[in-house]
């Protein structure tokens, strides 16, 4: 499990992720500063007690995880996020904006 300072890393940018956008594991890690820890942003997400906009973080190639698919996929419609099935097609706005 990553140390505390990347913990804080993680939440502060996750915690900074805007209503309708939609950003990969690797991009959560890239902007916390940690370009190389993509599976450790997945853990501490997958962990914490932290209320964090945990939907709006996906695969690179925009597959929604298998925790909590539903929930996850009827949060990002809620936000204005097309998908198809379980994988995000665009969002409103980050890097999967159309």
């Amino acid at each position: 499990m990553p140390n505390k300072d990347i913990e804080a890393a993680f939440a502060a940018t996750a915690a900074s992720i805007r209503f309708g956008e939609v950003v990969s594991y690797g991009e959560v890690a890239r902007r916390a500063g940690y370009p190389r820890h993509h599976r450790a942003v997945g853990r501490f997400l997958s962990n914490t007690d932290l209320d964090l906009p945990w939907w709006r973080v996906v695969y690179g190639d925009g597959r929604i995880p298998p925790i909590n698919p539903d929930v996850q996929r009827d949060r990002l419609l809620n936000e204005g996020v097309q998908l198809k099935g379980y994988r995000v097609l665009s969002a409103p706005s980050g890097p999967f904006a159309s």
